[in-house]
């Protein structure tokens, strides 16, 4: 008979803060396990030190590092890994002989725990528990009774080992948040705080719970002395002054619309009281890395007040002090656009961004079409400035397939019937250019790429050359260089681009891909 495994949540550190069953399983348990951290007496044992009976088996499971540098040849997580299968090898022994095993765990037991590892470990032969616990954050906003989310607000819990960047976006997008792991990345959490326009609301907690219990603003902060046991609370209220118009009259697409913001006839009355109306600049911001980003919109970016855009898109701008980030959903174009051209109206500097170029399958297209829909927006001038295309992406990876005559087509039918998309690729196949897909399938639109794959058919040759990119110039980027007739659809996504060779294209014996620029006349041999 095998014994039962119960991670155990022990609560931040106040004793009473220590759930009834908890309690229980700690006094019933033949062995009681609990990490500690190297020269360190264990937080966790400390906390139920009372309700351990004598006579109980205690292991302490102690850490060979604590600071992410390891002298091991996988690192600090070839260090941690090594540790914490040689942990469980103890405690299965336990387990196998039929004991029944309590693992403590500080707050919450898959919050942030090492007790996470050893119930992946140890679950899958013996029958385990978990058993929930207070988790720090919580008694932090008890101490400084600080309401954390409120209605619809959403919460973010980060840990401070994020890069800044990345820190900062987060920290920008989200109501309230959390802020772990500080100690030694407390300099780098607060120049995030500072950058998202966090910083001045941003609450530090220190041993909450404990014995010298703390809490004092962030910017207060000596950063020289900020312990392991300390936390960052950011509430959701604080978001709410530098985001009136986007809160105070919510949208389904998570920023007002122009509609909620003002009517044609209140912009009429306030256009003699307010500034004048700012250049609206709609960017590309290529196809992923920044490297393609050009350096006249990265000055673009860097100047503006606010971004607005499909919620990847805003992803990829830095976060800095002053901007504000609005992210929407992929099929609100010209909702999207009217609210950047009603903040230009007001005189905010406002940048709307699209991947790749953004008059190619872009923002460019939809934000002219809602300025002509109010005669409003005729005091907006509008710039678009230019990034590196998908299509030049795939082609310049695949070699030179575009280098000759080419056409760029859609396959998405939401904006056209799909008629129309045929018989443009039928105009196409037959006189013979190259063509660029773009938007060739996703979830609900799995059938247009065979269709397409049947209409190109039926004027070119099943040797004709295909190209697919996918995710090109990101970490997960592949090129496949196939033919008409091997051509898989099932293998196509929204991921992925499509360039279709003509008669001209050719491929080397490298694998490169390119099309002849010369092209016979008509009846030539």
């Amino acid at each position: 008979m095998t014994g039962r495994f119960f991670a155990v949540g022990v609560g931040p550190g106040d004793p009473e803060l220590v759930t009834r069953k908890a309690a229980r399983l700690i006094g019933e348990a033949d062995v009681v396990a609990y990490h500690a951290g190297v020269r360190k007496e264990s937080h966790a044992r400390r906390i139920v030190a009372d309700l351990i009976p004598g006579g109980t088996l205690e292991e302490e499971l102690r850490y060979p590092v604590t600071t992410g540098v390891a002298d091991h040849p996988g690192g600090y997580a070839g260090a941690m890994a090594d540790f914490y299968e040689a942990s469980a090898e103890r405690l299965r022994s336990h387990l196998s002989a039929g004991r029944t095993v309590v693992l403590l765990a500080e707050g919450d037991p898959l919050f942030y725990g090492s007790a996470m590892y050893m119930h992946d470990r140890l679950s899958p032969d013996f029958a385990t528990e978990v058993v929930p616990g207070v988790p720090g954050f919580v008694a932090a906003t008890a101490l400084t009774a600080t309401p954390l989310v409120r209605q619809t607000d959403v919460l973010t819990v980060l840990p401070g080992t994020l890069p800044e960047p990345e820190l900062a976006r987060r920290l920008a997008d989200t109501d309230g948040a959390i802020i772990m792991k500080l100690g030694r990345t407390f300099p780098a959490v607060r120049s995030a705080l500072e950058q998202a326009g966090r910083l001045a609301d941003a609450v530090y907690v220190e041993r909450a719970s404990m014995p010298g219990e703390q809490w004092r603003p962030v910017a207060e902060v000596d950063p020289d002395e900020v312990p392991y046991f300390s936390l960052i609370v950011v509430p959701g209220d604080s978001r709410g002054a530098r985001y009136d118009a986007r809160r105070s009259s919510p949208s389904t697409y998570g920023f007002a619309s122009s509609a909620e913001l003002r009517t044609g006839s209140e912009r009429s009355e306030e256009r003699s009281s307010r500034p004048e109306p700012a250049e609206l600049l709609v960017v590309g911001l290529g196809p992923g890395p920044d490297d393609w980003l050009t350096p006249e919109v990265s000055a673009a970016l860097a100047s503006v007040e606010h971004v607005v855009g499909y919620a990847p898109y805003v992803d990829r701008v830095p976060q800095r002090a002053g901007l504000q980030r609005h992210a929407s959903g992929n099929t609100v174009e010209v909702d999207r656009a009217r609210f950047a051209l009603d903040l230009a109206l007001r005189g905010e500097r406002v940048a709307v961004v699209s991947g790749g170029d953004a008059g190619v399958f872009g923002m460019a297209s939809a934000v002219y079409e809602a300025a002509a829909s109010d005669p409003a927006y005729d005091a907006v001038a509008v710039r678009v400035l230019p990034g590196v295309s998908a299509v030049q992406a795939v082609a310049a990876r695949a070699g030179a397939p575009v280098g000759a005559d080419f056409a760029v087509v859609s396959l998405s039918d939401r904006l056209k019937p799909w008629e129309v998309v045929e018989q443009r690729l039928r105009a196409i196949a037959a006189v013979d250019l190259v063509l660029a897909v773009y938007n060739p399938a996703s979830r609900s639109r799995r059938e247009q790429v065979v269709r397409m794959r049947e209409v190109l058919l039926e004027h070119r040759g099943p040797e004709t050359v295909v190209v697919v990119g996918r995710d090109v110039g990101r970490a997960e980027e592949s090129l496949v260089v196939t033919t008409l007739a091997d051509l898989d659809p099932t293998s196509i996504d929204m991921k992925c681009l499509l360039i279709v060779g003509s008669t001209g294209t050719r491929v080397t014996s490298s694998g490169a891909v390119w099309t002849a620029r010369f092209v016979p006349e008509a009846g030539s041999p």
